[in-house]
């Protein structure tokens, strides 16, 4: 007889130990581990002549069919899943409570709904209160079969009595049980089993399977970290209560590019897509105020211009303090210390408080150009010229390096406005900095008419940038 032992479970990360702890070694997290279902040991060796079947081996050279795509008709969803839908894909769409994950899906389904057969099975909530909210959304006559269920086994019954519908939405795989696991729902046994029955589920049937996920006070998917390598997409729903904007994330997609966003806007009817995420991210920005810098960046294939805001304040504490929203706080420092070695800045005595307006994110390097011209500009006082765009990597040395997509950028800038740029000066040249005209002898841009009227201000060190302030030398 297999011998039975116990099971402890880090519902964080999945872990597994033989005894129970207060603090899980593989994640750090404290009062996560937990004992479940004890199961019988596994064989110790498998024999191929014992049931084995023979695998069939193909060449590698073979003819590729693309795979199909179905439109959502949302044009930033179908932006970050690739193109469209995928029969037979699993997606993943996680984000904090109320931030937006079910209005999304059922405004989704109700515009698949009207063309594809689609099905929203809910766990969190009855069958009225979705119908609450697709009245309040105006989707109330959509053609989207609705239901309230949790059991995993019922709902593949249910996929597999009729005719498949084309997109199933479960809301959430938290509130998902299978009834051949004895522990409670939301566990990492039960995320894990549940998600696989119904991803075998979607890959047998073809239909396009959405999975909503729960996060955690981290900002990662909650529990079941396994989940991300069993599907073939994982969208994050980011965004902040105090502002209108949503940001969705692809951070894994198998038919498509990473790192794409989709952008929306928070309103009284529902999401709606933000065609323009640049002219909206600047729509309430005011010009010639120190301390703030307009950051061209990329965000997957797509340009976008947001604000940068610094704040420099005399502090009366040992250890000023300081703070950054929508920018990496270990870089912040970087940026400071690199500005008081090789710039001459002193900011020891100040707090620094860093901000990126309307919600965003922002993690390429390419910002450090732009922090740093928004923090020499609030300590100054000095504003940066409000035609301007800046961007550019600073490396420790105080140099400034080049970026990815540089025309793509200064494209984007020269369509919203803006007349300068204050960019890196190109890497296979060793002249000085010459502006617009240089730039074009370097062969750095290609002669395009959507770049002809924005002036280039090459940056090759960080002092480049604090010369362009009259106040740098003397500071507050």
């Amino acid at each position: 007889m297999a011998k039975v032992t116990k099971s402890f479970v880090c519902q964080n990360c999945g872990a597994v130990t033989s005894k129970w702890a207060g603090k899980c070694e593989a994640c750090g997290e404290w009062n996560t581990i937990v004992e479940e279902a004890p199961r019988e040991a596994l064989p110790k060796g498998v024999s191929g002549g014992k049931g084995g079947r023979k695998i069939e081996f193909v060449d590698l050279k073979g003819t590729i069919v693309p795979p199909p795509r179905r439109s959502t008709t949302i044009g930033e969803l179908d932006r970050v899943c690739g193109g469209g839908l995928v029969p037979g894909s699993a997606i993943l769409v996680g984000g904090d409570p109320g931030i937006g994950k079910s209005t999304l899906l059922l405004q989704a389904t109700a515009l698949l709904a009207a063309h594809t057969s689609c099905v929203y099975i809910t766990g969190e909530e009855s069958v009225d209160q979705v119908r609450l909210r697709a009245q309040r959304l105006g989707l109330a006559t959509a053609p989207v079969q609705l239901a309230a269920a949790t059991n995993v086994r019922d709902i593949v019954a249910s996929m597999e009595a009729g005719p498949s519908p084309e997109v199933v939405v479960i809301d959430s795989i938290q509130t998902m049980y299978s009834d051949t696991i004895d522990s409670a729902p939301g566990t990492v046994t039960q995320v894990r089993t549940c998600a696989h029955e119904l991803i075998r589920a979607a890959k047998k049937r073809g239909f396009a399977l959405f999975l909503v996920g729960h996060v955690t006070k981290e900002g990662t998917l909650a529990g079941p970290r396994v989940l991300e390598h069993m599907v073939d997409t994982v969208l994050y729903f980011e965004g902040d209560r105090g502002h209108q904007f949503r940001i969705l994330r692809a951070v894994k997609n198998r038919f498509g590019p990473t790192d794409e966003i989709g952008v929306f806007e928070m309103t009284d009817a529902g999401l709606r897509e933000v065609l323009n995420p640049s002219a909206l991210f600047l729509a309430e920005r005011r010009g010639n105020v120190s301390g703030s810098c307009v950051f061209a960046g990329i965000e997957g294939t797509r340009p976008v211009l947001v604000e940068i805001q610094a704040l420099v304040a005399p502090s009366s504490l040992g250890t000023p303090r300081r703070a950054a929203v929508g920018w990496d706080m270990a870089r912040l420092n970087m940026i400071l210390a690199v500005l008081e070695a090789r710039a001459g800045l002193a900011f020891g005595g100040h707090d620094i408080y860093l901000n990126v307006a309307g919600g965003l994110r922002i993690q390429e390097p390419a910002a450090d150009l732009a922090v740093a011209a928004a923090l020499v500009s609030a300590f100054t006082g000095d504003p940066v010229p409000a035609d301007a765009v800046v961007f550019g990597e600073i490396g420790l040395s105080g140099e400034v390096r080049a970026v990815s997509q540089r025309d793509l950028r200064l494209k984007e800038a020269t369509k919203l406005g803006f007349r300068q740029a204050w960019v890196p000066r190109p890497a296979q040249s060793g002249r000085k900095s010459g502006g617009k005209d240089s730039d074009k002898k370097s062969g750095a841009v290609p002669k395009d008419i959507a770049l002809k009227d924005i002036a280039l201000e090459d940056m090759g060190h960080v002092q480049d940038v604090v010369s362009r302030f009259s106040n740098a030398a003397g500071g507050h």
